[in-house]
């Protein structure tokens, strides 16, 4: 068990480890060769040049300017000096969003510390519950006098505890729903104020009904110009080409080594470049690079022709599902909000996501088999989650004392040295678990890419979700389980039944140190290591002088990357949710929490302003899964607290806790009735607005050729592509003094088809005005 100068000693190595970090940062990021590793989103942007382009030859490489090295700390107060409306303008309301996770964890813990050191800790610290207490083989510490562990069963004093529960519990309620109400009115404001994207007016139909007279496309255009005569403009059919997607990917990689040898060519023209036709150049047959990758292209353009033409052709491959785009953001809400058939299973509707986080190759996937994949799913992340626990368990006993010398007898005489015994107990275990689940988040978006959503947010939010139900079971509860009853094992063994209450009742809180480790290493050290960018400054570096072969190249060898959500925010939640459960408990640990809040929400503003490119946009969609799983942890911590005190005799106390988890469940009920549904849904009052107000600036602006194209898959815009399926043979336009026309059905009963479709295909369109 780790003692205050264990803490003090892993406190010490993580915050050595964080400066050591942000001062290689500060002098990496003023060097000219490094500055397409730390400012790549101003490159991207434009605004930016490469200063190796310029000057003498040895200042394009190192920064000979003494007063800009005293100036290393000048990117604290830049990265807060941006305003954030200016933010949301440059980065997106999405990372704007993001930021505010970290706002909310200092206005929610800064008051509670504030009110827990001034009351609980001097409640505690002057209690002699562990003396008293004399239960045998219970280890304890300094920490622990600080913690609910030192009040003897039965006192009076747990009335205290239990009205800062209620004094945390309505601080962090209003905070969450200040936070909720004005976060729903940024989203809302976005959206009235973006400008005009293919998604506001466009909706993804699945389960597309098989018609055997008419193909996939000719169904959608009849159905939609039937039931939605007034707004439907134009469709795009969705296609399996997830074959012709890797041909072309195959291409553009060949296409790059034809560039870098035609440059390498051209500056040295008395020779050409040879190369060997074996596995990875290495042996094989030697012939001219140029001509050889010439016609490794032309076959590649010629396999990519015909794959092109079977997916166009052949009906197996258009999937039941199409994009749907219409004349107004009006037509478009109502169509993606409502449901479209008397079955409920056939025409399903919902908003399309933007263009740019369309996942294609799920797009693929039949409808039917999704139930499927995600049971399978389930069933795998329940053996995954559970399974988990047993080489955590075992990595995190041989990250102790007693377990390496269980392990390995012979180290005994060099662990038992104090220092080497303070960075074992102090800092070994939350290093461990940190490498230990470093490669989780990519397991778990595997998971979610195969379950088969349609979108990169989608896939984000679902494995976010599972990230943070891990996090639950195996950081927070197995730790608590495994290291405080496992732990205590023997001394359960050997006293009465009625003593082991009251062993579960002290021992819990003293695992708190081991999440304080845990904090110093995955929020001090780990969020400091983030804004070095270490492994995008080496792998820049060496893509640079071996790979890189063409501006393009180098422009993706920056790897600006992104927020990764799915890997980022449950580790947050992890901390609200340590810091409520352990708030009325143990308070010591509050202030590290605080200043992981704080740090974090510095070193991500500046990454979100200089580095990272979203790819992007879900105009903050993700925030309701935010503020359910601060709440859901805030019940959590009722209810162990309820647990706990029950433990330490508090009858008279205690059941007053009752009412809390319900509370705040009814709470939760309330934001989510109030402020979800502008996540969810569009509302049509704003719709009609923009609506009105763009036809007002824009009246001759012809929308279908800005919709047309808009959702074809990214394989097929480099073609001059159309689909043969949607020949328009008519439309409805929004001309008043036009009748609508719509395409005629190929069924052969028509009993339910208006007679207004029976026009002839001899009807010829007038031109749309938008």
């Amino acid at each position: 068990m780790a003692t205050l100068g264990d803490i003090g000693v892993a406190a010490t190595i993580n915050i050595l480890t964080a400066i050591i970090f942000l001062l290689a940062f500060a002098i990496l990021r003023i060097q000219p060769f490094n500055d397409r590793v730390y400012f790549p989103k101003w490159y991207l942007k434009g605004i930016r040049s490469s200063p190796l382009h310029s000057g003498a030859l040895v200042s394009k490489f190192v920064n000979l300017n003494l007063g800009s090295y005293l100036r290393f700390l000048n990117w604290m107060p830049a990265a807060l000096k941006m305003p954030e409306p200016e933010l949301i303008h440059h980065a997106g309301l999405d990372s704007a969003v993001y930021l505010r996770i970290y706002l909310i964890g200092l206005k929610i813990f800064v008051p509670i510390a504030l009110l827990a050191w001034s009351i609980l800790v001097p409640v505690n610290w002057t209690s002699d519950g562990l003396q008293l207490a004399k239960l045998r083989n219970v280890t304890s510490s300094d920490i622990d006098k600080l913690s609910i562990s030192n009040i003897e069963r039965g006192s009076e004093r747990f009335w205290t505890h239990l009205v800062m529960a209620y004094a945390f519990t309505f601080w962090t309620c209003f905070v969450l729903m200040k936070e909720y109400e004005k976060v729903a009115s940024m989203r809302l404001a976005f959206l009235q104020s973006e400008q005009r994207r293919p998604d506001q007016f466009t909706v993804l139909v699945r389960n597309v009904p098989a018609d055997p007279d008419e193909s996939i496309s000719e169904s959608v255009e009849h159905y939609f110009l039937v039931n939605h005569p007034d707004h439907y403009l134009t469709h795009q059919v969705v296609y399996n080409a997830n074959d012709l997607a890797d041909l072309v990917e195959k291409r553009k990689s060949t296409q790059n080594w034809l560039d870098y040898y035609q440059l390498k060519y051209a500056r040295n023209n008395d020779q050409r470049p040879m190369i060997k036709t074996g596995f990875l150049g290495l042996w094989g047959k030697k012939v001219d690079a140029i001509d050889h990758y010439i016609a490794e292209i032309e076959k590649l353009n010629n396999q990519i022709m015909e794959e092109r033409k079977k997916v166009k052709k052949d009906d197996k491959n258009v999937m039941p599902a199409a994009f749907v785009s219409f004349k107004t953001r009006w037509g478009a809400a109502v169509c993606a909000q409502t449901q479209q058939s008397r079955n409920p299973t056939e025409w399903l509707t919902e908003w399309a996501p933007e263009a740019r986080e369309v996942f294609w190759s799920n797009l693929a996937i039949p409808y039917v088999s999704l139930t499927v994949r995600r049971l399978i799913m389930h069933i795998a992340f329940f053996f995954l989650t559970f399974f988990f626990m047993i080489p955590i368990a075992f990595v995190q006993s041989l990250a102790s004392i007693e377990g390496i010398e269980k392990s390995a007898p012979f180290l005994k005489p060099i662990i038992e040295k104090d220092l080497i015994k303070s960075v074992i107990q102090g800092f070994l275990p939350g290093i461990v678990l940190k490498l230990f689940i470093i490669f989780l988040p990519s397991i778990l978006m595997v998971m979610s890419k195969f379950e088969g959503f349609v979108s990169l947010s989608s896939l984000e939010r679902r494995a976010a979700f599972r990230y943070y139900i891990f996090n639950l079971i195996n950081v927070f509860l197995g730790s608590i389980i495994t290291g405080s009853a496992f732990e205590q094992l023997d001394s359960f063994l050997k006293q009465s039944a009625n003593q082991i209450p009251r062993t579960v009742g002290v021992a819990i809180p003293i695992k708190a140190t081991f999440f304080i480790t845990y904090i110093m290493v995955d929020g001090w050290a780990g969020v400091a290591g983030e804004i070095l960018r270490l492994k995008p400054l080496i792998f820049f570096h060496v893509k640079n002088f071996f790979l890189v072969k063409t501006e393009k190249d180098r422009e993706e060898a920056m790897n600006p990357g992104q927020i990764n959500f799915h890997a980022t925010e449950p580790r947050i939640q992890l901390y609200f949710l340590l810091g409520l459960v352990y708030a009325p408990v143990t308070p010591v640990l509050l202030p590290f929490i605080i200043i992981f809040f704080a740090l974090a929400y510095l070193v991500f503003r500046h990454q979100i302003i200089n580095v990272y490119n979203q790819e992007y946009e879900s105009a903050a969609a993700f925030w309701p899964d935010v503020h359910g799983r601060i709440t859901s942890a805030l019940i959590i911590s009722q209810i162990l607290l309820m647990g706990l005190m029950s433990t330490k005799g508090a009858a008279q106390s205690t059941p007053f806790l009752i009412a809390l988890p319900v509370l705040t469940f009814f709470f939760h009920r309330f934001c989510k009735g109030r402020y979800e549904p502008a996540f969810l849904r569009h509302p049509l009052q704003e719709a009609m607005i923009k609506d009105t107000l763009e036809r007002a600036r824009e009246p001759s602006f012809n929308l279908k050729p800005y919709l047309q194209k808009a959702y074809i898959h990214p394989v097929f815009k480099d073609d001059d592509y159309e689909d043969s399926r949607s020949e328009i043979s008519g439309y409805c336009f929004e001309d008043s003094d036009e009748e609508c026309v719509t395409v005629p059905t190929k069924r052969q009963s028509r009993k339910t088809t208006p007679a207004v479709s029976h026009a002839s295909r001899g009807s010829s369109p007038s031109p749309s005005k938008r």
